[in-house]
């Protein structure tokens, strides 16, 4: 039976514009990889103040707010419980909260430390390091504090031994604050307990933990939490970085193809990852 062209007319408009919508959304959501790839990474990189702590973080911006990755046990510190008693009830139950985190971006003009953006920002998501994954997630309270998002490695397979990589972190705290070294992916796969890493020889210090290791396209790859300073060194590596947050409904932190929460939903989200899975992948 021939098909009415009128309605075949129509059909064809509608699709093209359904098209033209999809085309328009991954034209939205496209992740551009820099062209000046140690000045976006130095852009990314922040410094995070956690009581006598001090660590590194990567920025990603969502919707003209920044949110903040580190690692669990740079603002393990921030942490604290106390109990509560439910009125209608009288059963009483415990309450996980965090103080406020300090960011601190360093402003670089022509060469020179022109000063330092001072910031405050909430642990929204945290994940301990002796039974979790080493994780956080911070939400920077001024709105559009950092523009420029990291862009997350999302190939399956991670990338090969022998991979040149960087390392942008607050090597020794604030006074090292941005910066750069240099290394290659050594090991894939790594195990403590249950738990796995990918091994680098980036040379990092204390104050690296939470900072980013990239391929020198600029794409994350990981996140640096342990290690021996030089040539040992390991990573939260960038798969695992995306099952935990895919679990814990924070995936749109990383990826921005994911539709971001509303601010009713984030609230809903525990802050503590208690009882998660160790292994990861």
């Amino acid at each position: 039976m021939r098909r009415d062209p009128a309605r075949r007319f129509v059909e064809c408009v509608a699709a093209l514009a359904a098209l033209a919508l999809v085309a328009g959304y991954a034209v939205a959501h496209e992740q551009v990889l820099p062209k000046d790839v140690p000045a976006y990474m130095q852009e990314i990189s922040v410094t995070i103040k956690a009581g006598f702590a001090e660590g590194s973080g990567v920025a990603i911006d969502r919707n003209g707010t920044t949110f903040v990755w580190t690692a669990g046990h740079v603002v393990e510190g921030l942490r604290s419980m106390r109990k509560v008693t439910d009125p209608k009830t009288g059963t009483q139950r415990t309450v996980i909260e965090f103080d406020d985190a300090k960011i601190v971006k360093t402003l670089v003009e022509d060469g020179r430390t022109v000063g330092y953006l001072h910031l405050d920002a909430e642990v929204i998501r945290y994940s301990d390091a002796d039974h979790g994954q080493d994780l956080a997630i911070l939400r920077v309270r001024k709105k559009g504090a950092i523009k420029t998002s990291a862009v997350f490695y999302d190939e399956a397979k991670p990338p090969k031994l022998g991979t040149q990589l960087f390392h942008v972190g607050s090597l020794l705290g604030q006074v090292g604050s941005n910066s750069m070294t240099t290394g290659i992916v050594s090991a894939h796969g790594r195990l403590i307990g249950k738990t796995i890493y990918d091994q680098t020889t980036v040379t990092a210090f204390p104050g690296s933990s939470g900072g980013g290791v990239y391929l020198t396209d600029g794409r994350y790859v990981g996140m640096l939490v342990r290690g021996a300073g030089e040539g040992f060194n390991l990573i939260v590596p960038a798969r695992r970085m995306r099952s935990w947050a895919k679990r814990v409904k924070m995936d749109w932190a990383l990826d921005p193809r994911v539709k971001m929460p509303t601010e009713e939903e984030i609230k809903k989200i525990p802050i503590e990852d208690i009882g998660a899975d160790f292994g990861g992948k």
